[in-house]
């Protein structure tokens, strides 16, 4: 598997990682199968699993998937000192919806919880600001996690759904490493904003949540010509394709699809192997531009 630095830390991470959320929302597997495409992803070398606090049904049920990914971390007999698990915390799931919380009370307390649910053994190894809360500053919601990395909980620090100047407001109150925001085929927003190019520039791994298109789009994907033809010509999927343009696109960018199933992280980590040309990235530009 290819690796890539998480930004200036020195730390390698899977040049494709695997997105945990289907496993833990309403729709999710059963748990013994969700443990099999954890250690199947890990097996074929994935070695950095993006989850968050909120990745699960409900406010009662939250914390799921972080629970989730730490017993299947226990139970893999193989090497897993190089694992990375990056977490969020940020978002709240009163009746399985989504709404922002960055009280820095709450952000205090979640991310202690979130230390617990990953085993409670070292500290969490990406701590990111799901979303900024506009109820709160910057500065105040990210105290916690300046006083959580200084307090040994939390390595390294990330954001989300963050604009280029939110992102230096971030970074003036504590290092940040990392960047997730939405990227794929309907949403180029990162190339347009300045995001995807201040992350390149400054060196900070830029991880594109729902690089399919997520649950409702990812089924659209063969009616995108030029996605689809280029999967039939080099024999491959069109989800590898989708993830070939997205790392095409910036030496920064990290995919993280995600998986409920066994074949569909297998799938994804083929991507790795499929290579497009200057001017086929540019034939799926044309054929997504807004």
């Amino acid at each position: 598997m290819e690796t890539k630095e998480l930004g200036h830390t020195g730390v390698k991470i899977s040049a494709i990682a695997l997105g945990g959320m289907p496993m833990s929302l309403s729709s999710r597997p059963p748990e013994s199968e969700s443990i099999k495409v954890i250690h199947r992803a890990l097996d074929l070398g994935v070695t950095m699993i993006d989850t968050a606090d909120s990745y699960c049904k409900d406010e009662s049920d939250k914390h799921h998937n972080e629970r989730l990914i730490s017993k299947a971390l226990s139970s893999y007999s193989g090497d897993k000192s190089n694992v990375i698990v990056a977490t969020k915390g940020g978002l709240m799931r009163p009746n399985g919806s989504w709404t922002r919380n960055g009280n820095p009370k709450h952000l205090r307390e979640t991310i202690r919880i979130s230390f617990e649910a990953l085993g409670g053994q070292k500290p969490i190894d990406v701590w990111q600001y799901h979303a900024p809360d506009t109820d709160y500053t910057i500065e105040e919601s990210l105290k916690p996690a300046k006083e959580a990395v200084e307090q040994g909980t939390i390595r390294f620090v990330g954001v989300s759904n963050f604009s280029v100047e939110q992102i230096k407001r971030a970074r003036d109150v504590v290092e940040i490493v990392s960047v997730q925001n939405q990227y794929n085929p309907w949403n180029r927003q990162p190339e347009y904003d300045g995001v995807l190019e201040y992350c390149q520039k400054e060196k900070l791994t830029f991880l594109p949540w729902s690089p399919l298109g997520g649950s409702r789009r990812v089924s659209n994907l063969e009616d995108i010509d030029a996605i689809a033809q280029l999967a039939q010509e080099k024999g491959v999927s069109v989800y590898n394709i989708v993830l070939a343009w997205l790392r095409a696109k910036s030496p920064a960018i990290v995919p993280i699809p995600g998986a409920s199933k066994v074949s569909s992280i297998e799938d994804s980590v083929r991507a790795v192997d499929v290579q497009l040309s200057d001017e086929e990235v540019a034939k799926i530009d044309r054929a997504t531009a807004s």
